[in-house]
């Protein structure tokens, strides 16, 4: 029982808040609207995924705390999710002073749409169905293959960390790569020689929140890596392959 309490404090503390009674069949806003949980999807991936780790809705970075693991020994102690609401939806409204997460441009109802989602889906075994499946797309346009001296890449317009392809081939000697970013979430590209992790950069673009930057190399016959140099988002994925004949 005390450590139950002592869970519980550690929450509520971390938060500083009253909790809100968000379940998960009936979601609501103090007030009584509805909150939505594809929409909270949706803005969790393009405005929290860059940082945190939740599994359901495809978010690897590990810049901020991994919720799944945050909110399972709450609930483990029989908290029940409820208190999840709250924390999450206070920390988006009020963030520590002086801390790491950002004040984000997000209303009231932004903020509890995604505080219900991640209550719904902190810690949860499986994978969304339905609408919320389908909410958020992996943006994948399959390989992207060089042409007229210009290989094309473009960073998941959705926030994922992740680029449109996974894999990308090109043909020896000069070449211009490009990098469209419209996400909102600040990207580039790095051009690595091999697949290891330290192997010689040979150049890279600007890093940006938007907009299409360029830059140009001459390429050997061999194998690449493409990756986003912005701390944590090649580790959460945000890499590929880029194979030269």
């Amino acid at each position: 029982m005390a450590e139950r309490v002592s869970v519980r404090r550690q929450l509520v503390g971390m938060a500083g808040i009253a909790v809100l009674a968000l379940g998960v069949g009936g979601c609501a806003l103090k007030g009584g609207q509805n909150v939505s949980l594809v929409t909270g999807k949706v803005l969790f991936v393009k405005h929290c995924g860059s940082c945190h780790v939740l599994a359901r809705a495809g978010t690897k970075a590990e810049i901020g705390p991994n919720l799944d693991a945050a909110f399972a020994e709450s609930l483990q102690a029989g908290l029940g999710r409820g208190i999840i609401g709250g924390i999450v939806e206070q920390q988006i409204q009020y963030p520590a002073i002086g801390g790491v997460m950002p004040k984000l441009p997000l209303s009231t109802r932004q903020a509890a749409d995604i505080a219900a989602y991640v209550q719904y889906a902190a810690a949860k075994p499986g994978k969304d169905t339905g609408l919320l499946a389908s909410a958020v797309s992996s943006g994948s346009t399959g390989p992207a293959v060089e042409k007229n001296g210009t290989l094309a890449l473009a960073a998941n317009p959705q926030g994922q960390l992740a680029y449109t392809a996974k894999t990308a081939t090109a043909t020896a000697g000069p070449i211009t790569i490009t990098m469209t970013n419209a996400s909102g979430i600040a990207h580039n590209v790095a051009i690595q020689q091999g697949t290891g992790p330290t192997g010689p950069i040979l150049g890279h673009t600007p890093v940006t929140p938007k907009g299409t930057d360029s830059l140009k190399l001459t390429l050997k016959p061999g194998t690449y890596t493409f990756f986003c140099e912005v701390p944590g988002h090649r580790a959460a994925g945000m890499f590929g392959t880029l194979t030269v004949k």
